[in-house]
């Protein structure tokens, strides 16, 4: 399972441990994921995605998971979150007609 986030797209980072002689060594930066139940309102129903803590601090900053889907580009998000968006998108559209 690759550690990237499945809503914000973000994944592990490359830098250097430092000495203090200043020697440099490459080391990797990973991505606080967590795995989370989020629940969509629209399509009623929990989904379990993987999720980085600052992806779900945004999500709830906007006011839930429908919301960020159809706010959010499709590039950065995952497959999984893409059918979802989708499913969401026609839903609402539904919905609305």
């Amino acid at each position: 399972m690759s550690r990237i986030c499945e809503l914000t797209g973000k994944g592990r980072q490359v830098g250097h441990n430092v000495s203090h002689a200043n020697n440099k060594t490459k080391r990797t930066f990973l991505p606080n994921l967590q795995n989370v139940t989020l629940i969509s309102e629209t399509l009623e129903k929990s989904v379990r995605l993987r999720v980085s803590t600052h992806g779900l601090r945004s999500v709830e900053h906007v006011g839930g998971l429908d919301n960020w889907l159809l706010k959010t580009s499709d590039d950065k998000l995952s497959l999984k979150a893409r059918r979802l968006k989708r499913e969401v998108s026609k839903k609402s559209a539904a919905a609305a007609a």
